[in-house]
């Protein structure tokens, strides 16, 4: 029941079908619980949703939840850089998988519990796809995104639920060449002014701290990133191994943030 109403009932039955009431002591939701409805009840979906055929794609993005060090927004630099990002996706503990809440945990494409052969194969996979494309002119750009960066305090720095809108057309501004980025060692970040933080209620000192690139911070996560590769060792695609030696000459030189 927790964040359904600002009150709650004076009772309830609760997830494991005891009875609940305001003052007993423990929630009455699952940690784990959503409020979900079917997708075909939105009101903007696409008429294609659910097409056999499929649809075009203008574009990919990755997310994970992350307190800090990934930034807001960033696009990639070539597939083989976006394969990379989806790779190395890494999101804190939440209560929807086992593991300590709060501890960052590896999860490839937001698909390890759920890859049926081997990660090294997928992501080569994902590599072949992106060459396959680029051959006859239809190559993706590839972003990541994290609503979930906090400032030192532990508050949220972006208000993220509709407010992402801006975020995706920044996006969408970048796939039809009409919005402006910088570079960075996490990729092509938002030039100042590209997306309107203070229509957004986002301070400009929250808006550096978003897109703040910590080169020691980053320089640690590399360090991780080569162990969680070395475990899918042989099968680890080259390719990939390149960008993670690409990302560290990135790092060397400490580069401004877009705000």
């Amino acid at each position: 029941w927790e964040g359904l109403t600002k009150e709650a009932p004076a009772h309830l039955i609760d997830w494991q079908g005891n009875d609940w009431t305001p003052d007993a002591g423990r929630v009455a939701a699952h940690p784990n619980s959503r409020f979900t409805v079917s997708a075909d009840q939105c009101p903007t979906i696409a008429d294609t949703w659910d097409d056999p055929a499929g649809v075009p794609l203008n574009a990919i993005i990755f997310g994970g939840r992350r307190a800090s060090n990934i930034p807001l927004v960033a696009q990639a630099r070539s597939w083989q850089h976006g394969v990379f990002m989806g790779a190395t996706l890494a999101s804190e503990q939440t209560a929807a998988a086992e593991g300590t809440v709060g501890q960052l945990r590896r999860d490839p494409f937001a698909m390890l519990p759920f890859s049926g052969y081997h990660m090294g194969d997928h992501w080569q996979h994902w590599l072949d796809l992106g060459a396959q494309a680029e051959k006859v002119g239809a190559g993706i750009p590839i972003f990541q995104v994290n609503w979930f960066r906090k400032s030192a305090d532990g508050t949220f720095l972006w208000p993220g639920f509709s407010e992402n809108a801006r975020v995706l057309a920044w996006i969408l501004g970048r796939v039809e060449g009409s919005a402006d980025a910088v570079d960075s060692p996490a990729g092509w970040l938002p030039a100042e002014g590209s997306i309107d933080m203070e229509a957004a209620g986002v301070s400009a000192a929250q808006a550096r701290e978003l897109f703040a690139i910590d080169h020691d911070a980053w320089a640690r996560e590399a360090k991780d990133t080569a162990r969680f590769f070395s475990t899918f060792e042989p099968r680890t695609p080259v390719a990939l191994w390149k960008q993670f030696e690409d990302l560290q000459d990135r790092l060397g030189t400490p580069g401004q943030g877009p705000f």
